[in-house]
């Protein structure tokens, strides 16, 4: 049995949730949201609850259950309050500028790499070295992040490289020297 589908889904202030055709629309103060409603799946609105209940006892609607249940929430959190993920860029020349949609990237190649943020998430770049990014859809922002962390993962020896803030790098020892 999923525990986390059995939680109902609290709606905030100024959040409304319209399911229709098969597609459940979160929409509230920061915008609005649209997907698909996972099959073996039927959505309660009960006042200000959303609950997510099987269609039978199968082991994979229970499964479904649990995913339905965990995407519609970050969906409403999202709409009321929005997602942020910090990337540090760490190394000597390293670093990041931000120029209308295109995030600049100088990681040690010989050009800068230019990532262009999808629509639907923003970027902000302070002290040349920490990307914030932001979005409504938490799924598109991971992504983004997981893209320009790409370009240069941390690597373990210096930690040089693009890393998640809260990311922590295991250090390698370098060479030992001669004897």
């Amino acid at each position: 049995m999923s525990r986390i589908g059995k939680k109902p889904i609290p709606l905030p202030d100024k959040t409304s949730v319209r399911i229709a055709d098969g597609m459940v629309t979160v929409t509230g103060v920061k915008g609005s949201l649209s997907r698909p409603v996972p099959p073996g799946v039927d959505l309660v609105l009960d006042g200000g609850t959303l609950l997510v209940n099987p269609k039978d006892d199968k082991r994979q609607t229970q499964a479904f259950r649990g995913l339905a249940r965990a995407l519609l929430a970050n969906m409403v959190m999202g709409v009321s309050q929005g997602f942020t993920r910090v990337l540090e860029v760490n190394g000597i020349g390293y670093r990041a500028e931000l120029s209308g949609r295109t995030l600049s990237l100088m990681l040690g190649h010989s050009h800068p790499l230019n990532y262009v943020l999808p629509e639907g998430v923003t970027a902000e770049v302070d002290k040349k070295n920490n990307i914030t990014l932001a979005s409504i859809d938490k799924e598109l922002l991971g992504q983004a992040a997981a893209n320009i962390r790409s370009f240069r993962p941390p690597e373990p020896y210096k930690g040089k490289g693009v890393k998640y803030a809260e990311e922590t790098i295991i250090r390698k020892a370098g060479k030992s020297g001669a004897k």
